[in-house]
């Protein structure tokens, strides 16, 4: 993972927050609807000169609109879990560029879940953004078309992000299987369904996120996350303020340092207005 250098730190402002927030089920509900009052909520913190910034599973292509719906033109994201890292900035040709992109050798893990799950879905995040799938797997959260492949040829890939799903199984059973394989070498987090989201070994939204913190100069007790799934239970525990939305699992619950109200309700919001 790249090491950013704190030489010539951008902002020593005392007292910017870092807000890192989370999207599916924090700031859109699971139809990917924003609330006009999160959107609004989420715009004002970003006026305020607070250094928000999107902390999701989503990649690249699905995080960007999301970024220019509550309003940021400079700053960073932290997509894939973790496993890339923009910058965005008008003044660049795309309006961003990748900083951070982590990768890793997908094939043990793979390997071993094809045994175990034989029938599920799987696709992969190579290190040029581009989605392989195998079947006709496409998904939101990808935010590119899938390129549909054999099974083998995800085998050699290097993968930023691998994602699995089953349609024969609850999220229970699909996380006791993910157990029972023992991944090891990678970090993985179960989601709502039988959805599984692997990246490299140690990385998560909280350990791109505690680079950031670094880059940016902001102290830790200036830390707020807000989010809702397995996938954030790193980074609300890295939060000096960490917010679990009102529906998340008792494990996410577990990890906050308190809890707002639900998507359906504008949790976030809630804890947004606080901010301003």
């Amino acid at each position: 993972m790249k090491e950013f250098s704190t030489a010539g730190i951008e902002d020593q402002q005392t007292e910017r927050k870092l807000i890192a927030l989370d999207v599916d089920g924090t700031l859109v509900d699971h139809k990917g609807v924003m609330s006009d009052e999160v959107r609004d909520a989420a715009r004002a913190v970003v006026d305020a000169g607070h250094q928000v910034i999107i902390a999701t599973g989503r990649s690249l292509g699905a995080a960007l609109p999301i970024i220019e719906q509550i309003g940021i033109t400079s700053g960073y994201s932290v997509c894939s879990n973790g496993g890339v890292t923009l910058r965005v900035d008008p003044k660049l040709a795309l309006g961003f560029e990748i900083i951070d992109r982590v990768t890793f050798d997908p094939k043990p893990a793979l390997v071993a879940l094809r045994e175990k799950l034989p029938t599920a879905k799987y696709a992969l995040e190579d290190d040029e953004g581009n989605f392989l799938a195998t079947e006709l797997f496409q998904d939101a959260s990808f935010g590119a078309d899938t390129h549909t492949v054999d099974f083998s040829e995800m085998l050699d890939a290097a993968a930023v992000r691998v994602v699995v799903f089953s349609t024969d199984s609850t999220a229970e059973q699909f996380g006791e299987a993910v157990e029972a394989i023992g991944l090891h070498g990678v970090t993985y987090s179960v989601g709502w369904t039988a959805w599984l989201d692997i990246a490299a070994a140690g990385v998560t939204k909280a350990s791109a996120l505690e680079l950031l913190r670094r880059r940016l100069g902001i102290d830790p007790s200036r830390t707020v996350a807000i989010g809702d799934g397995r996938n954030d239970i790193e980074m609300l525990e890295w939060a000096a303020r960490g917010v679990a939305m009102g529906q998340s699992p008792d494990e996410v619950l577990a990890a906050a340092t308190e809890v707002t109200g639900s998507v359906y309700d504008d949790g976030a919001a809630k804890v947004l207005r606080s901010l301003v």
